[in-house]
């Protein structure tokens, strides 16, 4: 039976702050196949300053640099199919044909896909006589939902990495086993401390705590309606010139980039 019992945060495995589990069960056999901490707020607090340290740096880091990442997180994804197939099969009941032939393979996809858009994506463009520069928004909540799990993680962890943004991660507390590998080939991948982190628990504990904090300057998640309404739409931090973003669904590199409030015209108008 599996066992996580800490977080992954600043690039390290680290305790919860005061130690509460959850049985997680199969559907398909509604037995219990492991157990996971759930975090608090002060979980939370600790992985999104850990991201807004690390975003200074990372923010800053070149097109090069995050493409080496990205295929560096993919090469170890690919290491680790066999393991996020199986894991999938017990947190939602998949069949084995379906998690080995779907679920796991379109995280992959998503990578690939971050990989060749940073390839060419267009972080400064010049429209008339302005200069636009798309700058990295800053520290992500990423809360993701049961069905699809890895879709879900992947399609918002890998633009954020490719657009220089720094991430907290929530998998879903009764389907978390994908979410804790995915975070073991981060840290495998040599991702830096700060840039992805992750912490299991359920939507008010750690969820509300999440999408509320005011070093978080975007929310992207996914899941039901009653989970969404539980959570309130803070205003920005007081330092921030910038409104909270809130993404339904799944974020693109673009919805993770906002115009730089330094564009400056490139020649005077006529």
């Amino acid at each position: 039976m599996r066992e996580y019992l800490k977080f992954y945060i600043d690039g390290q495995w680290v305790e919860p702050v005061e130690l509460k589990t959850l049985d997680v069960e199969n559907p398909a056999t509604e037995e219990v196949a492991g157990k996971i901490a759930l975090g608090s707020a002060a979980d939370v607090d600790k992985a999104v300053m850990a991201a807004r340290k690390a975003f200074p740096a990372w923010s800053q880091t070149s097109r090069e640099e995050r493409l080496d990442v990205l295929n560096r997180i993919l090469v170890e994804y690919q290491k680790r199919f066999g393991d996020l197939a199986v894991a999938v099969t017990e947190e939602m009941g998949a069949p084995a044909s379906l998690a080995q032939r779907a679920q796991v393979p379109i995280g992959m996809g998503h990578l690939s896909t971050a990989v060749e858009v940073l390839k060419t994506f267009k972080f400064e463009e010049e429209r008339g006589p302005t200069l636009i520069v798309k700058e990295a928004i800053g520290v992500c909540s990423f809360i993701t939902p049961w069905n699809w799990p890895l879709n879900q993680i992947v399609c918002k962890v890998a633009p954020a990495i490719a657009t220089g943004c720094t991430m907290v991660l929530k998998p879903s507390e009764v389907a978390p086993f994908s979410g804790q590998i995915f975070a073991e080939i981060m840290h495998a991948a040599g991702v830096p401390a700060g840039v992805f982190n992750m912490v299991h628990g359920d939507g008010l504990g750690v969820g509300v705590p999440m999408s509320s904090h005011p070093e978080v300057d975007m929310v992207s998640f996914t899941g039901s309606t009653r989970a969404a309404s539980r959570w309130p739409r803070t205003p920005p931090r007081p330092s921030s010139a910038w409104p909270r973003n809130w993404v339904a669904r799944a974020p693109t590199s673009s919805s993770m980039m906002m115009p730089s409030p330094r564009a400056w015209p490139v020649a005077s108008p006529p």
